[in-house]
């Protein structure tokens, strides 16, 4: 990272950061971010920002927003004290439950935000993609709420792997095209939700669901996926006393990583920890740990760090999990782990699927596949640091899994 990002450049950096100066005009976060978009996109790309801008700190649509977030998403989600993990593993844990919003995830806060924003810029259709199903089970729900039609494009892999979210979609009146090629995964459906969107871009509006892409998505989703760690940090104030030493959050795209982790970067003494998709393997193709192993380049608009070999060509993942399943990064994580203020790590499909388990038996929460990486990384830390306050997000619940848990018999404990 020293080639990338120059170490004097980094407290100042972060300083922007938590004063909400980035990403910057150009939609950088310091190195990483920007626009690499096709001309025709171009107004567009514009015209949301603008919207945006105009309408984010609005008080109107911020208050028909919240009074979504709080009539129809249930939102503030229950902070929850684990007492069961607490005594095994030697440390005080504390869960932020995304699993109990509307649809199941974090996913809901940004797709029924952007959706408001769709119909006051005139929007007539919405296209979205999704990987876990998340996002298109959210951008389905939000579109029939604020009455848009709506189009999920899914990989042809990650529909077998999510039927569940499938059927869910098509029943909240959404139309699914599965994506057949490339990977058949996330990046795929992404691809394929670009091309239809420069094909009309002034009457369809493009839901993106995580914190990549070009600018301005990821500062969009981090201002409707804030609402995650605004709360976390209330709640422990209130339910712990305090806050935590340490933050965990799953990393995919990193929307819900980024919403956790943004309203907590001025708490100094707090260590955040990212926590990607260590697959089967170190090397490429085994896994989809990006920031722990990848390289700068340019991946679907936007400049981050991504996965790709030795001649730049962006490398197919994999992950038991489909919403980890990624070959990039959202950009502002890229640039905090450049400055040094979160750190990421791995954790295998081994480790994530004991920890499902694990949790399962000890709190009665069916935690998704891409939280359970979270829970697993949080373990190893708690056991290298004894009777520490430890704080997860629970990304969603893990009910869409299942057809993949399936095939993974549950061993038992203890």
């Amino acid at each position: 990272m020293k080639s990338v990002l120059p170490a004097m450049d980094k407290e100042a950096l972060l300083a922007a950061d938590i004063a909400g100066e980035l990403p910057d005009a150009r939609g950088r976060f310091g190195p990483f971010g920007g626009r690499y978009i096709p001309e025709t996109l171009v107004p567009a790309f514009d015209r949301l920002e603008q919207g945006a801008r105009k309408f984010l700190p609005d008080p109107e649509f911020q208050a028909s927003f919240q009074r979504e977030l709080r009539e129809w998403v249930g939102r503030p989600t229950a902070l929850s004290f684990a007492p069961r993990l607490s005594k095994k593993w030697g440390a005080e844990v504390w869960i932020k439950r995304e699993d109990l919003a509307h649809t199941g995830a974090h996913k809901i806060n940004n797709a029924i935000g952007q959706a408001l924003l769709a119909v006051k810029l005139g929007a007539r259709r919405v296209i979205a993609e999704t990987g876990a199903g998340q996002h298109g089970v959210a951008s389905a729900a939000a579109c029939a709420r604020v009455g848009l039609p709506c189009r999920v494009y899914m990989g042809a892999i990650d529909m077998e792997r999510q039927a569940p979210n499938v059927d869910r979609m098509l029943r909240l009146g959404a139309e699914v095209i599965p994506v057949k090629t490339g990977d058949q995964t996330l990046r795929a459906a992404i691809d394929e939700a670009m091309r239809e969107w420069v094909s009309d871009p002034e009457g369809t509006y493009y839901l993106l669901g995580s914190a990549v892409g070009p600018h301005p998505y990821p500062w969009l989703v981090r201002e409707l996926q804030a609402v995650i760690g605004q709360e976390a940090r209330e709640q422990m104030m209130r339910q712990a006393g305090g806050l935590p030493d340490v933050a965990f959050a799953c990393v995919g795209g990193g929307s819900n990583a980024i919403g956790l982790f943004y309203p907590l970067l001025g708490d100094a003494g707090i260590e955040l920890i990212g926590v990607e998709a260590g697959g089967t393997g170190d090397g490429l193709g085994q896994n989809a740990a990006t920031l722990a192993t990848g390289t700068p380049g340019v991946l679907q608009g936007c400049y981050t760090m991504i996965l790709q070999d030795d001649d730049g060509q962006v490398q197919e993942t994999h992950s038991v999990s489909a919403g980890l399943d990624y070959s990039g990064v959202g950009p502002e994580h890229a640039m905090l782990q450049a400055v040094g203020r979160v750190s990421y790590v791995t954790a295998t499909d081994d480790e994530a699927l004991d920890a499902l388990e694990e949790v399962c038996a000890e709190e009665g929460i069916l935690t998704a596949l891409e939280t359970a990486h979270a829970y697993a990384a949080a373990r190893r830390w708690a056991k290298a640091n004894p009777g520490k306050r430890i704080l997860i997000g629970n990304s969603g619940r893990g009910d869409k899994d299942m057809p993949t848990l399936s095939k993974f018999p549950p061993k038992g404990r203890k």
